[in-house]
């Protein structure tokens, strides 16, 4: 099978999103100016450099109490700092809880059950229990082709790791096996790991 995204596919559920999998769920923290905490999971999310350490996700849809976007994106451009909460198959439920399209005065972390930790660099609160936590400085929010399309990219100025996931002085992700994003409903979880050496190495 080959379509053109313009001329549309013809099957029940756009495959786009199972064709990239899996992708990482970054658990996106932020704080808005009046106070409110939000937090939302965005699977077009990755790490996108070293030094500085530099994080991305990207939102694609907007809501009608937020104009051409949504909560975290709204609460970004007006504190400039967010955080990144990565996601364990523990939480998979309160994750999934906090991806509801909620009106902006709803506190997610209340709504889902989750206990929340201040952010040591920026103002904003963490998912307490993560396995690790990226707080994050906004560089630019990148306007995308398309309606209510943005990437916002930060520069991560603080790091939480959980202790019972440092093993010999490595970040350890069998010890929580971290949750992926598949296509449609999907979802995946990675119990299994295998090291390759680069040619050279």
């Amino acid at each position: 099978m080959f379509y053109r995204p313009e001329n549309g596919h013809g099957l029940p559920h756009n495959p786009f999103n199972a064709i990239v999998t899996p992708r990482p769920i970054g658990w996106i923290s932020t704080r808005g100016a009046d106070g409110s905490d939000n937090l939302a999971p965005y699977s077009f999310f990755n790490a996108v450099a070293y030094v500085p350490p530099q994080v991305m996700f990207a939102s694609t849809s907007a809501k009608p109490d937020r104009g051409d976007t949504k909560d975290s994106v709204a609460n970004i451009r007006e504190t400039g700092v967010f955080c990144v909460n990565i996601v364990e198959y523990a939480m998979r439920d309160a994750m999934n809880q906090t991806s509801g399209a909620w009106d902006k005065d709803t506190d997610e972390f209340t709504r889902a059950g989750i206990d929340r930790a201040p952010c040591d660099t920026i103002a904003c609160s963490r998912v307490a229990g993560a396995p690790a936590s990226l707080e994050c400085r906004m560089t630019q929010i990148v306007p995308l082709k398309g309606e209510a399309n943005f990437a916002v990219f930060g520069e991560v100025v603080g790091v939480h790791m959980r202790d019972d996931c440092l093993k010999d002085g490595m970040f350890d992700v069998t010890a929580f096996s971290p949750l992926t994003r598949l296509g449609y409903r999907d979802y995946s979880v990675i119990r299994e790991v295998f090291a390759l050496s680069r040619p050279g190495e």
